[in-house]
């Protein structure tokens, strides 16, 4: 005189263990589901903040790229006029010494003439 006979023991453990799988699947399920939307969350964010530090870098390298830009073409332009004047000063140099070469010519020509008489025109 038990208070269930066996089948009705069957019949609830498997009505409990259908309700715990029910259970346990629908569980499953919601924390899958909260796990890929957090993890998508998680992707977004970092995709903005990786692009956000990419244009920073790039910002931060053409910056720098310009810099580099204006100070080689300042240095290109001071050794420029540098060169320029140094050129200009060697030309006039050079100058000198020819007017000097062309006026020691005249002189030995002059004395060649006077020593020797002669005229090596």
């Amino acid at each position: 005189m038990g208070f269930m006979d066996d089948a009705q023991i069957w019949a609830m453990i498997g009505a409990f263990t259908t309700l715990m799988l029910g259970t346990l699947t629908v569980v499953t399920t919601t924390f899958v589901r909260v796990l890929r939307s957090e993890l998508g969350g998680m992707r977004t964010e970092l995709n903005t903040q990786i692009g956000g530090m990419r244009n920073e870098l790039n910002a931060q390298i053409g910056g720098v790229r310009n810099e580099l830009d204006a100070q080689i073409g300042g240095m290109r332009n001071e050794l420029n006029a540098q060169i320029g004047g140094l050129r200009g000063e060697m030309n006039g140099r050079f100058d000198a010494v020819n007017t000097r070469i062309d006026a020691l010519d005249r002189d030995v020509q002059a004395l060649v003439k006077r020593t020797f008489g002669l005229d090596r025109e």
